[in-house]
Formats: C-alpha cells, structure tokens, sequence
C-alpha cells in the first residue's frame, strides 16, 4: 500500500470524529486507531516517555543529575512543526544542497522546512503558518519519532 495513502487515511482519522479505520486492497491491509486498547499500532506510546520519563525516575543522585540537563534546554515561543511518521530528518534536498531554512529564516505557509525519508520516500514537510524560524531541533540524518518537533516557527 503506497505511504501517501497511509498518510492520507491518518489525515482523514484526526480530521473526523471517526476512532478507527481499516482498509484493504488485495492481500495488503491497515487498521489505524485511537483507542489505547485497540491493539493496532498507536503513536501515543512513542510520546509518552518523553513526557514521562523525569517523573518515573527515582529520586537518586544520578536521576537529580538527569534532570536539570533536560531543565537546561531552551524554550521556544513559536509552534513547532511535528513530524508526522517515523524517518530520517533531512534540511535539505540533497546531500551538499543548500538548507531549505535557516534559524532566522522567513517561510510561508507551504514552503517545505525539511524531509523525513520513510521507506525510501522523500516526504517534505511544509510551514503550517507564515513565520520566521526560531529554531531547527534536530541535525541532519538524525532519525525522528512520530509528533517529535523539527522546526519552531514564531
């Protein structure tokens, strides 16, 4: 089954108030769920350590080293742009290329900020509102998860 598809049917599941979809062509099938016990692939877990995992760690020596690393980080004002699949972020089209964007950089709704290859398929990833990049939060040919942040736009 072609990604695009995949990719629409997701679209059309979080634009509706529909929790489930399967679909079959031939012998190839996808079911997409919201529901937490559903049984189908799901991308909440994949967001959840991220939020959970300073809260689970034991109140150690090493755990209170941990934490203030991730208190060190900066805060953004802008929206980030999420990537919508699992992949490989690129900034640019091609290896040596020059970067879609650049941290101070003015986009439009539309224009691509970067690709996210998944199963050898370049998929750009547009602004979702005009702009100016505060930040690119991740490096070139670095793997993404589902709803991480790439790009903040303010």
């Amino acid at each position: 089954m072609d990604i695009r598809k995949v990719k629409k049917l997701i679209e059309l599941l979080e634009e509706s108030n529909i929790s489930e979809i399967e679909i079959q062509e031939g012998e190839e099938s996808v079911r997409i769920s919201r529901h937490p016990n559903g049984g189908a692939w799901q991308p909440a877990p994949v967001a959840q350590p991220w939020a959970t995992a300073p809260a689970q760690a034991p109140a150690s020596a090493p755990a209170a080293a941990a934490e203030p690393a991730v208190e060190a980080g900066p805060s953004y004002q802008g929206n980030a742009i999420l990537s919508p699949m699992v992949g490989t972020f690129y900034r640019s089209p091609a290896p040596g290329a020059k970067t879609f964007v650049e941290i101070g950089s003015t986009v439009k709704k539309g224009d691509t900020v970067c690709i996210v290859e998944a199963m050898k398929m370049m998929n750009q990833i547009e602004a979702d509102r005009d702009g100016v990049i505060e930040a690119v939060l991740v490096e070139d040919g670095e793997p993404v998860e589902f709803d991480q942040p790439l790009v903040v736009i303010s």
